[in-house]
């Protein structure tokens, strides 16, 4: 199954370079060395096995930019399944960014009217003043542009994790019947007796399903003791700081030549271990119950396997 992925935004925003970092597994200190994206650069990520992402990198140069909205019109935006729309937050053309991003919501609404529509106000780490007064103007002004097109907007820099939190809810949008594993997902924590089950893609470490009741970067509703003995709410970006750390981990276990298996932390509130669960995926479980063996959850994973192997390919049928 395919799906068609428009990846737009002027020159310089910083498309290429998360691309590379999410699907190419290249830490963001190695991304200065990319060049300038010539016309479109078309490349067939697989995600899931099954599930194909046909992602259309567009060069952001003025010239290509009118191109696309005239006599490339048609082949750009036609069967379009989701248009990310990168803006840098410094731009000092904003005004000319938005008239392009206002021209491409019209290709879509002609060609492909059910696209899902994602924003993201990108370099949010070079913000010097309030980050969130910033971006919240920015949002503003992009709804006030947007015509009552649906929109998603999120706050990115390639430094942190935010970068994993926009992604992950643009590809949870790719995978028909989700909302079926975080269900599936849910009773295998409450079989492990676990605080929290998170699923990620092998190869890019996206967030694919929760345990919780809600997507990930929201608050999860699970309660955890803090240092002075009070009980306060779970860290709202830990699945894609958890995606993050993991990445990072993984490249350099590649400069030593190594190879990422599995993870098992035992500490003095929890205990996590990240293991494979299926030929596509990883699962980090969660346990807070200091009676719970490490071992035992390691078993409730593999007897596991075979039903979310069923489950995903499911999932991915069209």
């Amino acid at each position: 199954m395919k799906k068609k992925v428009l990846l737009m935004g002027a020159s310089g925003s910083g498309k290429t370079s998360m691309r590379s970092i999410i699907f190419s597994n290249n830490p963001a200190s190695l991304t200065a060395r990319l060049g300038a994206t010539i016309d479109v650069e078309q490349n067939h990520v697989r995600f899931l096995g099954d599930l194909i992402l046909n992602l259309w990198d567009c060069g952001g140069q003025d010239a290509f930019m009118d191109n696309y909205l005239t006599t490339q019109r048609a082949t750009i935006f036609q069967k379009v399944g989701v248009m990310i729309y990168v803006f840098d937050v410094e731009s000092r053309e904003m005004n000319k960014d938005l008239e392009y991003y206002r021209d491409c919501l019209e290709g879509l609404r002609q060609f492909s009217p059910e696209a899902a529509v994602f924003l993201l106000v990108h370099k949010i780490d070079l913000v010097r003043q309030s980050k969130r007064e910033t971006f919240d103007k920015k949002r503003q002004e992009l709804i006030e542009n947007s015509a009552g097109t649906a929109i998603e907007v999120f706050g990115t820099s390639i430094y942190d994790e935010s970068l994993y939190k926009a992604w992950s809810n643009i590809v949870h949008t790719l995978i028909p019947n989700a909302n079926v594993l975080a269900k599936h997902l849910s009773t295998f924590a409450q079989a492990c007796s676990a605080t929290e089950v998170v699923l990620f893609e092998r190869t890019t470490f996206l967030v694919i399903a929760t345990s919780s009741s809600t997507f990930s970067g929201t608050q999860s509703g699970l309660l955890v003791d803090t240092d002075d003995g009070s009980q306060g709410s779970m860290e709202p970006t830990r699945y894609e700081r958890t995606s993050e750390l993991i990445k990072s981990f993984k490249h350099s276990c590649a400069r030593v030549r190594g190879e990422f298996h599995s993870l098992e932390m035992e500490l003095w509130d929890f205990t996590a271990v990240l293991d494979e669960m299926t030929r596509n995926t990883y699962v980090l479980v969660v346990v807070h119950d200091p009676t719970i063996e490490t071992a035992a959850v390691k078993l409730n994973i593999r007897m596991a396997r075979k039903k979310f192997e069923e489950l995903q390919g499911n999932s991915l049928v069209s």
